[in-house]
Formats: C-alpha cells, sequence, structure tokens
C-alpha cells in the first residue's frame, strides 16, 4: 500500500515535471538533432571555397592576409583565424560583426594573394541553432536567462530518467523482452504507453550523457566541480610553460603572466606569434587557430589539431606576440584520462567519440524528444479523463432492493 502510494506521488512529480519542460526540452532536443553533422554538411556546402590551387610561391602571413581584406573589403576588427597545414587549403578569417549586420561574420581566403573566395554557406542558419540550442534565443545568449532555463530543463531530464525508471521497474526486472520490445497490438493508452517506457528505456543512457555533458555549458559551479574532480590538483591554472614566463604581482598581490600592455583597439602583430607557433610544432599539425588578445595585452592564443583529431583533442599555446616568446602551452598527449574527459566534453555530449556511428546515434536519440511530449502528454490527459470518469461513475447501493 506504501509503495503504491509512492508511486503515485511520484507518477505526479514526473507528470508536472514533464508538462513544464516539455516544450523547452523538445527544442533542444530537435536543435541538437540539426546540429549533429553540422561540420559535414557545412563542409559539402562550402566545398568549393574550402580548397585552392597549390603554388610554389610562399602563403601570405597572417598580418597581410588581414590588412589587404581590411583594406579591400572594409571588414571589422579580427577574432578568430584558421589555417592549414595543407597548401590547397584555404584559410577561414572571422571578424567581429557591425553594427546593422551588414558584413559577413566570415569568409574564405586564398592564402597565397589574399583574394576573397566567399562566405560561408550555412554558417548563418546553424549559428542561428546553436543560439536556439543553448539559449533559446534569448537576448544575452550565454549571459541571458536562456543559459539558466535550459540548464534547469537539462536536470528536469534527469528527474524525469530518474523517476520514470522507478516508475516503470517491472516486477520481472530481468526479463529483456519486457525491457525492450514494444507491443506494437496495443491501441489508445496501452500503445502511447508501450512507446513512452520503451523507446525511454532505449535511450535512457544516451540521455543521461548528453544531459551530465550539457550541464558543462549552463553552470559555472557545475563545470568547476567537474574540473575539481577530473583533473589534477591545480590543473585547472596551471599550464605547461617551454620558456620560463616572465611574472608579475596584481594589484591583490598574485602572480600572473606578464606582457606587453597595448592601447584598447590598437592594432597588434599576429606574425610573431605565428612563426613562434610554427618553430614549435613543425609540421605535427593539420590546422590551427588564432585568436588575437581581447582588449589590452599582447597576449595571443593558437589553437591546434595534429593529424585527424576530434575537436577536443588539441593543443593550445599562449604566446606574447610582441616578443613571440611562447609563454605556456597545454598539450593534449599530457593530460590524465581525467583531463581528456573535460578536453572533449563537447565531442562526448555530441557522440563523435565514438565516430559517425555514435553521432548518428545521438543524432537520432536527439530527434525522438518529442515523441516522449507528445506521448507523455496523451497519457497525462488519458489519466485526467479516467479519474474523472471514476469520480462522476454512479455509486452500487449497499442497501438490498434499492
Amino acid at each position: 500500500m506504501i509503495k503504491s502510494a509512492l508511486k503515485s506521488v511520484l507518477l505526479e512529480l514526473h507528470s508536472i515535471i514533464g508538462l513544464l519542460l516539455s516544450l523547452v526540452l523538445a527544442v533542444i532536443g530537435i536543435t541538437g538533432a540539426i546540429m549533429s553533422f553540422e561540420d559535414e554538411i557545412q563542409a559539402n556546402l562550402n566545398a568549393a571555397m574550402t580548397q585552392v590551387e597549390a603554388r610554389a610561391t610562399l602563403r601570405l602571413a597572417p598580418d597581410e592576409l588581414v590588412t589587404r581584406l581590411q583594406a579591400e573589403h572594409g571588414f571589422g576588427k579580427l577574432s578568430g583565424m584558421t589555417m592549414s597545414s595543407d597548401p590547397a587549403a584555404a584559410v577561414r578569417i572571422r571578424f567581429a560583426r557591425s553594427a546593422d549586420r551588414a558584413r559577413p561574420f566570415s569568409v574564405y581566403v586564398d592564402p597565397y594573394d589574399a583574394r576573397l573566395l566567399g562566405t560561408p554557406h550555412g554558417e548563418e542558419f546553424f549559428a542561428t541553432v546553436r543560439r536556439l540550442h543553448r539559449w533559446l534565443l534569448i537576448p544575452g545568449d550565454g549571459n541571458g536567462y536562456g543559459r539558466q532555463i535550459t540548464g534547469i530543463a537539462v536536470l528536469g531530464l534527469v528527474a524525469l530518467m530518474i523517476s520514470g525508471l522507478v516508475l516503470r521497474w517491472p516486477h520481472r526486472a530481468t526479463s529483456i523482452k519486457l525491457w525492450l520490445k514494444p507491443n506494437l497490438a496495443l491501441s489508445g493508452r496501452g500503445l502511447h504507453r508501450s512507446l513512452h517506457t520503451v523507446i525511454g528505456t532505449w535511450v535512457l543512457p544516451i540521455y543521461l550523457v548528453m544531459a551530465l555533458t550539457g550541464l558543462w555549458y549552463s553552470f559555472d559551479w557545475y563545470k568547476s566541480g567537474a574540473t575539481w574532480l577530473l583533473s589534477r590538483p591545480g590543473a585547472a591554472t596551471a599550464t605547461m610553460a617551454r620558456q620560463p614566463p616572465r611574472t608579475t604581482r596584481t594589484s591583490d598581490g598574485r602572480a600572473g603572466i606578464k606582457s606587453e600592455e597595448r592601447p584598447e583597439g590598437a592594432p597588434i602583430s599576429l606574425d610573431r606569434a605565428w612563426e613562434a607557433f610554427l618553430h614549435a610544432q613543425g609540421d605535427r599539425y593539420a590546422s590551427a587557430q588564432l585568436i588575437p588578445p581581447q582588449g589590452a595585452g599582447t597576449v595571443v592564443r593558437i589553437r591546434s589539431w595534429p593529424h585527424g583529431a576530434a575537436d577536443g583533442a588539441r593543443d593550445e599555446f599562449r604566446i606574447d606576440a610582441a616578443t613571440g616568446q611562447i609563454l605556456a602551452s597545454e598539450l593534449y598527449a599530457d593530460k590524465t584520462t581525467g583531463e581528456r574527459i573535460l578536453a572533449r566534453v563537447l565531442d562526448i555530449h555530441r557522440g563523435s567519440v565514438l565516430g559517425w556511428p555514435g553521432k548518428l546515434l545521438f543524432m537520432l536519440a536527439a530527434a525522438v524528444m518529442p515523441l516522449f511530449v507528445v506521448t507523455g502528454l496523451l497519457l497525462y490527459l488519458s489519466r485526467r479523463r479516467h479519474r474523472r470518469l471514476v469520480r462522476t461513475a454512479p455509486r452500487p447501493s449497499l442497501v438490498p432492493g434499492e
């Protein structure tokens, strides 16, 4: 009797959480499925402008590329540049958006003569889908309320999975058929319940992985806790210095890396940083992304991926562009297992750690999220209708003859 009452309470909580969060979870699921093969889709859409004719002449240095583009096309402030070791690959350069959003966000450029090849197709679409997935298009993006709302929805998903598993637990828990085979011979409420519970069991492990990694992007406390749990002591703040960095004291007495100061908005040379990176990496890199400093300072971040590496399996360098000195480096090969997990949170989140079969599996799981919204709502309405009929049904008389 007590067990039945507890399950009734748990069912009500499961229903309330599902009703409150169903729309947000459906949006997160659909947009996540759309983005599953974003890289492959964009690679095919933009294949014509990502390749150039390899030539015997030297490719232009980063500063020359940016200077020519800004002079000829009026682009704004540089926000990033992706270069490849492949002599036939185009360079992708990102600029800060103009206030009227008239200028493109990024362009492909011929590295030999700075000829503009075009703006990536599909970039704006996927950028909008990503903002919808992460922040529900709520103003403020990552600094707005959308980030917290999606985080709360993911916590609710975890609660739904736990409560659903408890409610579903059968008397014959070892029956594989009972757990994994939907009864398609049923109709109405029976069919809805079978689809809701059985398919929910199929995707539960995937949803759990998605939820635990998705929370990384929603809550700073969760990210800090995961970093503390999986990384070596001090690894979150300490990096491997190739040369002893120059240090200075901040106003509160803490030591920090010293770099040359420059006025806000003043141009910075990327060539020294790029030359230092090439000297350190040689031909070990397949592609590298240069990220100029924001505000004052001259420290350029360079992320590099070796041949065949996944997105998260990258090295990162911090280089003083004024002197060409490598201030710090963080090498993927030197990370512990836990630190590699942290570095590849996004790859785990979308299933790409398992290759394209994993991405396909995660995409299908995300795509069926609306199924649980529909079947859950139908089950809730059916349960309410059943209760209403029970309350209004005439009760048999206990008095003989009446």
